[in-house]
């Protein structure tokens, strides 16, 4: 592979925090080291029962907790949480949890400018992107805008070990598509491929550990690790078709976020392939196949993941306005994307079937 001579690369003014129990005995540091003294605590009802673990942590610095996060980000649920924010007097917010939770924080510093401090309990990979993203009437809307990304991650392992392991199959290959897709960015550096390769190796082999021995805090901290270097790779490029592809079929058709993406993923890549063969190049030595997209689908099907946009609640007969709408607003993407080609692709993910690059 020849040296990409020519790119632009942009470090984020991000601070890493990694270890078992970091969670609770991280935040109130990282908290401190901000200047923050009221914190609200955002989370999904799902990971109260953390978050709380969290805001006894923070003390006499939690400002309260606010566990009204969603998939998506439904507009409404921004306006409140901002409300609560501006309520509690707070000058800052922890959120803790995934990506809707991460989502919810994002919201708030958006709307506030406050400063956000993420405690990510899946393998979302939002933590370490200034992507935002809202949905309203339908439609979700996302935006780049430093304000949102956290100022300091807090990476735990023990807090993804009573993730189901359905949750933590598809939030895995959740990350794995921020790194193929990385790989193909018009923006994309040899830093962000590194990256990418490591990532995706990383979480190749630490998930069927994790199907096998969910408790294992080894395999856990590896997943968590590669879910970083995936997220980091998405903060650090322009998102093409899958991404876009992604958003349509949640904010418009309400699918759930990590098992839409274990589905697209590997037609998504299929599709993009002819015209991403450096991309492919770089996943095989990460995967050890030679077929990418098939591995990618074989994967998710060894580790009992959906495979059909069918089994998410999809009808057949969406697929074609649902193409439509991906198709109607220009994007990045190495491969021409039209109308015809997407449709072609969301209902190869639809039927379910192994994934073709013809």
């Amino acid at each position: 592979m020849t040296f990409q001579e020519e790119f632009t690369y942009e470090t984020r003014p991000v601070r890493v925090v990694f270890r078992p129990g970091a969670a609770v005995t991280a935040t109130p540091g990282e908290a401190a080291r901000l200047g923050l003294r009221r914190l609200l605590v955002v989370c999904g009802s799902r990971g109260e029962r953390v978050a709380r673990a969290v805001a006894d942590a923070l003390g006499d610095t939690c400002a309260g907790l606010h566990a009204e996060a969603r998939m998506h980000v439904p507009v409404e649920d921004a306006d409140r949480a901002v409300a609560a924010v501006r309520a509690a007097g707070a000058d800052g917010c922890v959120a803790v949890g995934g990506g809707s939770a991460i989502g919810l924080g994002k919201a708030i510093a958006l709307r506030t400018g406050l400063p956000l401090i993420a405690v990510p309990s899946t393998y979302s990979g939002s933590e370490m992107t200034p992507v935002w993203g809202l949905t309203e009437h339908g439609t979700k809307r996302t935006g780049r805008d430093p304000a949102v990304q956290p100022r300091s991650v807090v990476y735990d392992p023990r807090l993804t070990l009573s993730l189901p392991v359905p949750l933590t199959v598809t939030s895995g290959i959740n990350a794995l598509a921020h790194a193929v897709e990385a790989l193909y960015a018009p923006d994309v550096s040899p830093l962000v491929t590194v990256m990418a390769e490591e990532g995706a190796r990383a979480m190749t082999e630490a998930l069927p550990r994790l199907a096998d021995d969910p408790e294992n805090l080894d395999a856990r901290s590896r997943a968590l690790y590669g879910a970083w270097l995936c997220g980091a790779c998405l903060g650090a490029t322009t998102m093409g078709l899958h991404h876009k592809l992604c958003h349509v079929l949640g904010g418009t058709y309400g699918l759930p976020h990590a098992e839409t993406h274990t589905v697209v993923l590997p037609h998504a890549l299929a599709h993009n392939a002819p015209a991403a063969p450096q991309a492919l190049t770089v996943m095989r030595r990460a995967l050890g196949a030679d077929d990418v997209p098939r591995a990618l689908w074989d994967l998710a099907g060894r580790l009992g993941a959906p495979r059909s946009l069918a089994e998410l609640g999809f009808a057949e007969a969406d697929v074609t306005p649902a193409a439509a709408r991906a198709a109607a607003e220009p994007y990045a993407n190495p491969r021409e994307v039209t109308a015809e080609g997407v449709r072609g692709l969301l209902l190869a993910a639809y039927e379910g079937g192994p994934p073709s690059t013809a």
